[in-house]
């Protein structure tokens, strides 16, 4: 099993800053792929970020790539995945999930949920004008 549990969403007016954290924990194999989702009511749960453990390879999804508003890091002595994000939008507002998944996942740069066996709880991330 593994344990995922996400912090550090919130309120910002847009244009802010804001940094996600999620703790990993459990039965964790040495190379995985994690990765950033988020999910706004109504919508459905689109992928955001992933991150290759293996060699740190990062990849985006459509609605944030090329932006550079959005990164994705790791810290492997924490066990920890962050996600920064920049010039935040109200658009940007959602739930935000982080996710396990196997090595495969990252190999096809996939952000498919359904690619990803693990999911925490989910951060709320609101972003006012």
């Amino acid at each position: 099993q593994v344990q995922l549990v996400e912090s550090g969403g919130g309120s910002v007016q847009a244009g802010g800053s804001l940094r996600l954290s999620c703790a990993v924990s459990g039965y964790i194999y040495s190379t995985y792929c994690m990765g950033w989702f988020r999910q706004a009511p109504g919508k459905e749960r689109e992928g955001v970020a992933g991150l290759y453990t293996r060699n740190g390879f990062t990849y985006y999804g459509d609605s944030v790539k090329g932006q550079g508003r959005f990164t994705i890091s790791r810290d492997d002595a924490k066990n920890t995945l962050y996600l920064q994000m920049n010039s935040l939008k109200p658009e940007d507002s959602a739930m935000y999930y982080c996710a396990y998944g196997y090595p495969s996942a990252c190999v096809r740069q996939s952000l498919y949920p359904s690619d990803f066996g693990y999911w925490g709880q989910g951060t709320q991330v609101t972003v006012y004008s």
